[in-house]
């Protein structure tokens, strides 16, 4: 199947050269050779003669030029299994095949067809084998760069449809080989703008020059004054017709790049979370159903996050009330604690995100509760130092727990607060002892640090949420 994909590959390229050859050179070459040059037949069979030896001359040239441009992907190919930069050289290469097409067309395309032809030419004409005007010469180098951009505007369309499947082949090896999701990542080789601007200058182009000089040529034998008033006339003519394609491909690539700029910086706004965006929707072409789908995409992402938001913070406050409930005595401890920090954050100052973190911080501060015995905890009188010592791990415990939550990164910021929140600004607190703004400023801080019946004596942020403390520590 490698060797099958790999061959198909080379099969689509070369059909692709010789229908852009035939359409280009065979058909527009041979239009003017036999509609336009008014020579007895034995000339013109012996100019077709020249313009074949010219082909093959192009073809070699070319096919060492092509053997070259696929190496990267030829080599892959034969590897057994190839390295991952050997993968991406070919991913790579694949891309920039359809413009390594257009230098192959302009290059040895260019100079194996022309150089051939005109010095196969001169020598006939100088020889007497054909009866021609040595500016002939010069109109046939001209109509060979036209003929080798109108063959690499063709050449440069089917090559990038026929690379797609290569390519979907080395980005499935990638992930397949090393788990590496090959791609661009949004490197741009070809921008559209060029590749519009370019399209449509040789297009609306290509017929004004053919024209001219294909009827140039169909003058040839009429007095020198009409040829001198000929060329003034289609003079004017080319410049104007181009700069009016000029004109219009450089509309024409704008009018395509402004909504795909936009979109682009939609789609920046988004990547990176800012999900308030939105894609200007002014366009009545294709671009309007693009613009629509994206800001249609956008507005189900705004949905499935506010509900990721309120299912993340029932889940937090479930948590805080399971914990809650498995002492009675403390029942709602965790839910005022947020709700008091969430005042006071906001006298504060604290931004929208710093509120959301202090929140969440204080519902889950107690975490640790869980990891410590009922006989401990639920204990009725006076705690023992030993146990005292294991509730004064709890802080630990719960950052330990929060510790396994993946992403880890959704769980990091809240760590500081529910390790911290038992620290006093004096340094008598726990479990570090940290001392002044040593003491991480997001927890739900709580006062007092003296051994109690709960471990709880109440919260800084909750303003006297007092427990009972036990008859030793009272």
């Amino acid at each position: 199947m490698k060797q099958s994909l790999y061959r198909s590959f080379v099969v689509r390229l070369v059909r692709n050269y010789i229908f852009g050859s035939v359409v280009a050179v065979i058909g527009v070459g041979g239009a003017i050779l036999s509609g336009s040059l008014n020579v007895p037949r034995g000339e013109l069979l012996h100019l077709q003669a020249i313009l074949l030896i010219s082909l093959l001359t192009m073809f070699v040239a070319e096919y060492f030029a092509f053997r070259r441009h696929i190496a990267p992907i030829r080599e892959l190919f034969r590897s057994e299994r190839p390295a991952l930069p050997q993968i991406e050289a070919a991913y790579l290469r694949a891309h920039r095949l359809p413009s390594l097409a257009v230098v192959r067309t302009l290059g040895p395309h260019l100079l194996g067809l022309s150089l051939p032809a005109s010095a196969l030419a001169l020598l006939s004409i100088r020889l007497g084998w054909v009866d021609l005007p040595y500016y002939y010469i010069g109109l046939a180098a001209a109509g060979a760069v036209l003929v080798a951009c109108m063959h690499a505007l063709i050449e440069f369309f089917l090559t990038a449809q026929s690379v797609r499947p290569l390519l979907a082949y080395l980005k499935t090896e990638g992930r397949r080989l090393y788990g590496a999701d090959i791609s661009l990542n949004g490197r741009v080789l070809v921008s559209i703008q060029r590749k519009f601007q370019l399209s449509a200058f040789l297009i609306g182009t290509f017929p004004v020059i053919l024209f001219s000089l294909a009827t140039q040529i169909r003058l040839n034998g009429w007095s020198q004054d009409l040829g001198y008033d000929y060329w003034r006339w289609a003079g004017l003519i080319l410049v104007t017709g181009v700069g009016f394609s000029s004109l219009g491909a450089w509309l024409l690539g704008r009018d395509v790049q402004q909504p795909i700029r936009e979109l682009y910086e939609a789609m920046s706004e988004v990547q990176a979370g800012r999900l308030q965006t939105s894609a200007s929707d002014l366009y009545s072409d294709e671009f309007a159903k693009l613009m629509a789908g994206f800001n249609g995409m956008v507005d189900g992402l705004r949905s499935r996050e506010r509900m990721n938001a309120q299912l993340l913070q029932s889940y937090y406050a479930t948590l805080a009330a399971a914990l809650d409930a498995r002492d009675a005595y403390t029942a709602g401890h965790s839910q005022r604690v947020a709700e008091y920090s969430s005042v006071i954050g906001r006298a504060a100052g604290l931004s929208v995100e710093e509120l959301d973190v202090l929140n969440k911080t204080a519902l889950l501060h107690d975490i640790g509760k869980i990891g410590v015995r009922d006989s401990v905890l639920l204990k009725e009188g006076k705690l023992t130092d030993e146990e005292f010592e294991q509730i004064k791990q709890h802080p630990v415990l719960g950052e330990n727990i929060l510790l396994q939550v993946e992403p880890r990164e959704a769980m990091a910021p809240l760590l500081p607060g529910v390790r911290s929140h038992h620290e006093r600004y004096d340094g008598r607190g726990y479990p570090d002892g940290l001392i002044g703004e040593g003491i991480p400023p997001d927890r739900p801080h709580h006062r007092g640090g003296g051994r109690v019946r709960r471990d709880d004596v109440g919260s800084a942020v909750s303003q006297g949420d007092a427990v009972r403390k036990s008859p030793r520590h009272s």
